[in-house]
């Protein structure tokens, strides 16, 4: 939960947010795709120490994160997230560089609280055959909208 006493997160002064009044059970939001690359797989690996298990082959949590940047891409104000809480996450096939992926997420659950929000959004990612290669659910607390 949030510090009472410290100061809500603010956004960005001219960029819209989407707050925890805003978000619709069921909607469903999805991404532009992006092919992995030999790139992406080195960067991945370098930084989050991960081995890419082969030739050609893609680190697992690579399209859980890629995926989570592509939302930025989505026509819609991001949300305004004031706390991660967790994940449950499948790996249902691998991908390997050249697959391209893209993400389809929607919310399942919202329950109001004081400070904000806690809502739970399915997420699936999928590859350029329309196949499910991961999904999940990521559970997040939501600002919610400031007081006028």
């Amino acid at each position: 939960m949030p510090d009472a006493t410290a100061p809500a997160p603010t956004p960005r002064p001219g960029r819209a947010v989407t707050y925890f009044e805003d978000v619709e059970v069921g909607a469903v939001l999805e991404t532009p795709g992006l092919t992995l690359t030999e790139t992406h797989a080195a960067l991945f690996g370098g930084f989050a120490g991960a081995s890419t298990g082969g030739e050609g082959t893609v680190p697992e949590l690579l399209p859980l994160c890629v995926s989570s940047g592509l939302g930025w891409r989505i026509p819609k104000a991001p949300l305004a997230v004031a706390a991660f809480m967790g994940f449950e996450w499948q790996f249902h096939l691998p991908l390997r560089v050249g697959d391209t992926i893209r993400s389809r997420s929607y919310t399942t659950a919202k329950r109001g609280m004081r400070e904000g929000g806690v809502m739970v959004e399915h997420r699936d990612i999928v590859n350029q055959r329309g196949e499910v290669v991961q999904s999940g659910r990521l559970t997040l607390l939501i600002e919610r909208r400031p007081a006028a």
